[in-house]
């Protein structure tokens, strides 16, 4: 009989009742400063980063290849088949690609390495979505299967509070940034078909810029049902407010919360509201 294994990685940003619940594997990527190495969600959480980075801005590095051999052995050691590996987007790190060659070595495995083409809970949907057909008896071939349609139907969307941490990181260029601090644009972050960043809309001002993701949430709402996650990165209190805003919304099948991982958050700096949304029929 076939054991199948999911993987993720932690930008995925599922909890920890979430993994236990789908027995999900966890690949944890690394925040690096300048005198230590942290492993994301286990020796370092999110607002922990949040908070220091006024005093420094950590590199972040995908995990190691020595970590994904290891996980594939472990995994045939305890008597898997088949596993079905969901990670950050191709566009957004190596992460993918270096699983890609990790899980080629592994022959006595039946691995699918699938690029979610999005990150946080955009990704999270996904394993989620695997793990609800790996418990309706789904099997992996209709697993696999299924999964790009899945892909379609989830969308990402945050704002930040501040150009500073793009500029810094190089996803926006100096002048354009400087210029949009001054008029105090707030610009909404999506991710395309190709799994890389763009700028959805600008607003000027938070006030706006929180309106306009919750018009574009709406605005799905009103077409179709949906399960949607509300989460922040460094701005908890924001965060649950926008969630308690969408609580009432009849055609919100599943709304959860949480935090943004940090491995995402030090390219964007604290005071971020993001959501996820996946259309139903989802599985």
């Amino acid at each position: 009989m076939d054991k199948i294994a999911l993987i993720t990685d932690s930008t995925s940003d599922l909890n920890e009742e979430l993994i236990s619940k789908y027995d999900i594997k966890m690949l944890n990527l690394k925040i690096i400063y300048k005198d230590r190495e942290y492993v994301d969600r286990v020796d370092i959480t999110p607002q922990q980063v949040y908070d220091n980075l006024k005093v420094e801005v950590p590199h972040t590095s995908l995990p190691s290849i020595q970590d994904m051999h290891n996980l594939f052995n472990r995994l045939q050691s305890e008597g898997y088949t088949h596993a079905i590996a969901i990670c950050i987007s191709s566009g957004l790190s190596g992460t993918y690609n270096t699983l890609k060659l990790a899980a080629s070595e592994h022959t006595n495995l039946n691995i699918t390495v699938f690029d979610s083409k999005s990150l946080t809970l955009g990704a999270g949907a996904l394993v989620l979505g695997c793990g609800e057909m790996l418990k309706n008896g789904k099997t992996y071939d209709e697993i696999v299967q299924a999964l790009p349609a899945m892909r379609d139907k989830v969308s990402v969307y945050y704002m930040v509070d501040t150009l500073e941490y793009l500029i810094k990181g190089g996803r926006i260029g100096k002048v354009s940034g400087a210029l949009g601090q001054l008029l105090n644009l707030k610009p909404i972050i999506s991710i395309n078909a190709d799994g890389v960043y763009y700028t959805h809309t600008k607003v000027r001002g938070k006030k706006q810029a929180k309106t306009k993701l919750m018009e574009i949430v709406q605005d799905t709402l009103s077409a179709t049902k949906a399960k949607i996650w509300v989460m922040h990165g460094g701005s908890y209190d924001e965060g649950q407010k926008f969630y308690e805003d969408l609580k009432d919304n009849p055609n919100i099948t599943h709304l959860g919360f949480g935090d943004i991982s940090p491995v995402a958050g030090v390219h964007t700096g604290p005071g971020l509201i993001g959501v996820v949304i996946a259309k139903e029929p989802f599985v």
